[in-house]
């Protein structure tokens, strides 16, 4: 998101107390202030003169949301509302949240649609759509001039693998070093929406330019990708044959999940990284022997999933 808001001539402003990939070497035109967002003061008076505020900061992890849901709570709904408040003190002309389809839940139809029923089963997935319903709220109540995304399952180079949930980064961190693909679930019945980082921001900043204020919009690539397909990209990607595993113990993760992007097409947005592309990318930035991926993926305490 900051290089294409370089790209198209902005001075940026990052407000985050994690570690970002311009945190060593922060490029001409961006400044970084390791404030917490939970600072409404201090992020008003740092958003002030500021056009537009993209707000990204959360915690990402749906396991963390599972052993620690206080935190979650306090960092993705506290942290939103503290943040909207912030934004109306100090004048923003337009904000985008970044929300999340796990606010949708266990999927009722394919594909999913803004319409669809909000039924999180994990606090992650709470929490976001807490942070969003204040948002909707405070537009209505008092003017905040917000626009919500909903980004399905986003990849790409620079994650987190500590924190990085998304089958696409894990399996390839697996794959590189020699592991076995582990896979919780079913893996034909098991479908996700991957969208590629680069197309995230595409939606982002469609949404910034064109979307209607205090409406919900879905990011995705609007293509179903079962899990056995997405073995099959990463060994042509890279050449090698994966091995797998298969966890079927955990069926909470086992559903189809797709996204509905007629709406966000409407204002102009179109996907463009395909899966085999995006992979490649990802594959190539990684490297031979990528560090591994971080906590197991689990829906519930008690739960143990890969190891």
């Amino acid at each position: 998101m900051t290089r294409a808001l370089l790209a198209l001539g902005k001075r940026v402003r990052i407000i985050d107390t994690g570690r970002t990939s311009l945190s060593e070497n922060p490029p001409p035109g961006v400044t970084l202030f390791p404030v917490d967002i939970r600072e409404t003061d201090k992020v008003a008076e740092l958003a002030a003169g500021a056009d537009l505020a993209f707000h990204i900061a959360a915690n990402a992890n749906g396991t963390l949301s599972v052993t620690e849901p206080r935190l979650d709570f306090e960092i993705n709904a506290l942290g939103t509302f503290s943040f909207a408040e912030a934004m109306l003190a100090a004048g923003v002309r337009r904000v985008v949240y970044v929300s999340s389809a796990s606010t949708y839940g266990t999927p009722r139809r394919f594909p999913m649609d803004e319409e669809h029923p909000n039924r999180p089963f994990v606090p992650y997935g709470a929490s976001k759509l807490g942070g969003e319903v204040s948002c909707l709220a405070l537009h209505h109540a008092r003017g905040l001039p917000v626009v919500v995304g909903r980004p399905f399952c986003v990849y790409g180079p620079g994650e987190n693998p500590r924190e990085a949930m998304v089958e696409v980064g894990r399996f390839l961190r697996w794959h590189l070093n020699g592991a076995p693909i582990q896979i919780v679930g079913d893996i034909d019945r098991k479908t996700r929406d991957f969208v590629y980082v680069t197309d995230l921001v595409a939606g982002l900043l469609t949404l910034a330019d064109r979307g209607r204020l205090g409406e919900v919009y879905n990011i995705g690539s609007g293509t179903e990708t079962s899990m056995r397909r997405l073995v099959d990209v990463i060994g042509a990607a890279t050449g090698r044959e994966p091995a797998v595993e298969v966890i079927p113990e955990i069926e909470d993760d086992t559903y189809r999940l797709v996204a509905d992007i007629t709406k966000i097409r409407t204002l102009g947005y179109r996907p463009e990284v395909s899966l085999h592309d995006g992979v490649q990318a990802v594959a190539q930035a990684l490297g031979p022997a990528p560090e591994p991926p971080g906590a197991p993926t689990i829906f519930a305490l008690g739960q143990h999933a890969e190891r």
